[in-house]
């Protein structure tokens, strides 16, 4: 998986400021309510809304936020069409960004986020510009502090059908076909093994290295951008230097 750094991606969320933390809230809160509208609201049956419960407990979403998104879906009381779009461009360094849009104003998003590609020294791109460089994957995250035996983890992940198992200082990284979710997902709950995060994301085949200037330049993008209520999630072929 070299170079995903899905978990300093975590980590940099989890210590957002107060804008960001707000923004994000409301667009986990937005997709539980658009998957419990599409599928229901049984998990059991609904991948996206499991995945999207997911995300709100790695991101310690309140009990509350997530019932009220759940119950508005049900009752569809938000009277807002939202449409799903794909973003695509280049970030400070030539980083290749994927975002996932959800929108009730396509003019108005576009013009937001070309704004801040703008200010923040990149520039939005047509359509399949970089998507070729990315493959959809389910990736499992496993903190170090709540599971020590890498050995076992990696037997455990790769007998549940993972394709690839990465472990660094703080962590574990197992990266699957989406299709195979769930089997990793039982499995490590059989071995009472809690994950991090556990989602089903782009995966970049490569990635760029970023320091000095063109490192703080995508680290304020990606604060604009998580700032914005339309995006959804943000995909990258970057990785900061240490």
């Amino acid at each position: 998986m070299s170079g995903h750094s899905k978990w300093a991606n975590i980590k940099r969320k989890k210590g957002a400021n107060d804008a960001i933390r707000g923004a994000l809230t409301t667009k986990i809160g937005r997709e539980i309510t658009i998957a419990v509208r599409m599928g229901g609201a049984d998990p059991t049956g609904n991948m996206r809304l499991k995945l999207a419960l997911s995300k709100a407990k790695s991101n310690n979403i309140p009990k509350d936020n997530i019932n009220r998104a759940i119950q508005k879906g049900l009752g569809a009381t938000d009277g807002a069409n939202y449409e799903e779009i794909t973003y695509e461009g280049y970030g400070p360094g030539g980083a290749a960004l994927m975002l996932d849009i959800l929108t009730d104003n396509r003019n108005r998003t576009a013009a937001s986020v070309r704004h801040i590609f703008s200010k923040h020294g990149g520039n939005l791109g047509e359509n399949g510009c970089v998507g070729w460089m990315f493959h959809k994957k389910a990736v499992f995250v496993v903190d170090r502090e709540t599971f020590e035996d890498e050995d076992e983890l990696m037997t455990i992940a790769l007998d549940a059908g993972a394709e690839d198992f990465e472990a660094d200082e703080d962590s574990y990284e197992i990266t699957a076909a989406p299709e195979d979710y769930d089997a990793i997902e039982k499995a490590l709950a059989d071995h009472k093994i809690e994950t991090a995060s556990a989602e089903i994301t782009q995966v970049p085949d490569t990635t760029v290295k970023l320091e000095g200037k063109d490192a703080e330049k995508m680290q304020n993008l990606l604060d604009a951008l998580d700032e914005d209520d339309d995006v959804q999630n943000v995909y990258g072929n970057y990785e900061f230097a240490d």
